[in-house]
């Protein structure tokens, strides 16, 4: 690594040979509209940042194996790599190939963790096969890009906070060798948790290991002055703010706080990258879910995360207050101005009430949305071969009871992963989750056969844990009480890849604009479900909140007529509102701490 542009020795980082810091901000181009990359790019640069971070997801490049990744249009790493560098600021890439970041699955394509038997981030030869050809297409995206080669990428991580994961590091040298084999020159570095545990895990000898923590950043300098001691310190994620799951608060925190405990890693010689500068949204089915043990917790459509940066762009009062340390840590008190057309609130659609139609019959929707696939048991989503989206299982079942005499049994579904919507006969009979399924519903028979159809719903793959992986649909069985229905009919409902003539039987309404702008979808009397603007899957609503509308980029609205396309799953509202500010719902908590980020 002589050749890099960034070096160490005794703790003090170097940018060709002179004493340099990082002042980073975490950019998604997958989060981001591609029209709206090169504003987002200026904007973190009047943040004072000298370095943009990202991650790359690499099932949003190769979704299914038999077609080769994609880097064009929305998923043009190169083409996001050089608006970088046309705004004069470097890049840190993280590869993964895990990368959490609340994205669906931390990163992995379905069709990979679906493999029977496959071991995940370690030396399973299955896995490790599946990533050497990945980067074999990742890699030449990124290495002519590199400082080395006049590029801007400056620096390539290895994995992703491998020590909340697992220890075998000998797969943390396989994967630095295999960057380094591919012409990756650039400094290398792991990332990982700013104590023993996390180090213990993540790191490897000989090279440069990072910390990710939202507080307690003094506490980490003294980890690594202990057992990195010659390594300068970098927060490579530095969470100012933290994203939120479906049926919670919405999350914030105070921008006094986040400015705070940056400039206490800032004063003791620290580099920094604010995570999210600028976190954009989960459009479509993209959004990942979590776990604590007991239940799901899927994460909402939008990731404004409480960024500087806000989803529509607004610069807030956090970007002014870490603006201010980020120039304070280069000794500059007094702040350059920031360009007007950066100050100025983004355009949008005047607010508007729509009529919303009565919605189709859902289950004449469903039953129509796919090809049948047969079996005797019941198939999970990746034996459907389907990463996200839904799948209606259809079967009969002997209900107890005499035509005389109606019995209530329990239907249960085993495995649930992850929201059951079931049918009894063409009569809804409710909802289960992966929490309730083992328990289910109540159901009424007459000792003859009955219709059962339910449809799954995958809310996100998990992205954290050790669960990350894990498979959707119906993963052990439905039971009628202790007893086992056989022989199934799924059909995939594909979602996300659905076109504009898969929309036109569900309900919708219109707008027309003069010039496109942005605009806040809502459907207030609606209960859950999906969006579509022009044929663009925005991503999913809940009344449960805490988010309470859906974010619309201009790029997105045509000038002239636009289509709102809706498929709601539960309570099919009246109408569809545009609204001219964001709706992340109720802080009912208060502000998050810096102690709850440690």
């Amino acid at each position: 690594m002589n050749n890099a542009l960034l070096s160490y020795h005794d703790a003090v980082l170097y940018r060709s040979g002179e004493p340099y810091r990082i002042l980073a901000g975490a950019i998604h181009y997958f989060r981001v509209h591609p029209a709206l990359w090169q504003d987002r790019l200026r904007r973190l640069k009047a943040m004072g940042a000298n370095t943009v971070d990202t991650y790359v997801a690499w099932n949003f490049h190769q979704p299914r194996p038999d077609q080769a990744p994609d880097f064009t249009g929305w998923r043009d790493l190169g083409r996001f790599i050089d608006l970088v560098a046309e705004e004069g600021l470097d890049v840190i890439v993280r590869p993964g190939p895990y990368i959490c970041a609340e994205w669906d699955n931390g990163g992995f394509p379905a069709w990979l963790t679906g493999t029977p038997g496959i071991g995940l981030r370690c030396m399973d030869p299955g896995f490790t096969a599946a990533v050497e050809e990945w980067f074999a297409h990742l890699l030449p995206i990124i290495t002519p890009r590199q400082a080395s080669g006049g590029g801007p990428v400056v620096a390539v991580q290895i994995e992703n906070e491998y020590g909340s994961y697992g220890d075998d590091h000998e797969y943390i040298r396989w994967n630095r060798r295999v960057l380094e084999e591919r012409g990756i020159t650039e400094l290398l570095f792991t990332a990982d948790g700013g104590t023993d545990y996390f180090l213990d895990g993540g790191s490897v000898e000989g090279t440069w290991a990072t910390a990710t923590l939202g507080s307690r950043g003094d506490e980490a300098v003294a980890t690594w002055q202990r057992r990195r001691p010659d390594e300068p310190f970098f927060n490579v994620e530095f969470w100012g703010g933290w994203f939120d799951h479906w049926g919670e608060h919405h999350h914030r925190r105070d921008a006094g706080d986040a400015a705070l405990e940056a400039r206490k890693m800032l004063d003791l010689g620290g580099s920094l990258c604010v995570y999210m500068a600028h976190g954009g949204t989960n459009f479509g089915l993209w959004s990942g879910s979590n776990h604590d043990g007991t239940m799901l917790q899927p994460t909402v459509t939008s990731y404004d995360s409480d960024a500087p940066i806000a989803e529509n762009g607004a610069l807030t009062a956090k970007f002014h207050a870490l603006r201010a340390e980020f120039y304070r840590a280069q000794g500059i008190e007094d702040l350059p101005e920031i360009p007007a057309e950066l100050l100025a609130e983004a355009p949008v659609v005047p607010a508007r009430s729509l009529a919303l139609p009565e919605a189709p019959d859902l289950l004449d929707l469903l039953r129509a949305a796919g090809k049948p696939t047969s079996s005797v048991k019941p198939l999970s989503f990746e034996q459907l071969g389907l990463d996200a989206g839904m799948v209606l299982y259809t079967s009969e079942a002997i209900l107890p009871g005499r035509a005389d005499a109606p019995t209530e049994s329990r239907l249960k579904i085993a495995g649930l992963n992850d929201r059951a919507y079931v049918w009894v006969d063409g009569d809804f009979a409710g909802v289960l989750d992966d929490v309730t399924g083992a328990e289910g519903l109540v159901v009424t028979g007459c000792g003859v056969p009955a219709k059962l159809e339910i449809l799954v719903e995958n809310l996100g793959r998990i992205n954290y844990g050790p669960l990350t992986g894990h498979g959707k649909g119906i993963l052990g069985g439905v039971l009628i009480n202790q007893r086992y229905t056989f022989h199934w009919t799924q059909i995939p409902v594909a979602l996300a890849d659905w076109k504009e003539d898969d929309l036109e039987d569900l309900a919708g309404t219109h707008f027309d604009v003069g010039q496109p702008a942005d605009t806040y979808i809502a459907l207030p009397d609606s209960g859950k479900g999906f969006v579509w603007l022009n044929g663009f899957l925005l991503g999913r609503y809940w009344e449960k909140g805490p988010q309470g509308a859906l974010y619309a980029p201009a790029p997105l609205v045509k000038a002239g007529r636009n289509t709102i396309k809706v498929l709601e799953l539960t309570k099919p509202g009246t109408v569809v509102e545009l609204r001219e500010k964001p709706d992340l719902g109720p802080e009912e908590a208060g502000p998050i701490t810096a102690a709850e980020l440690s």
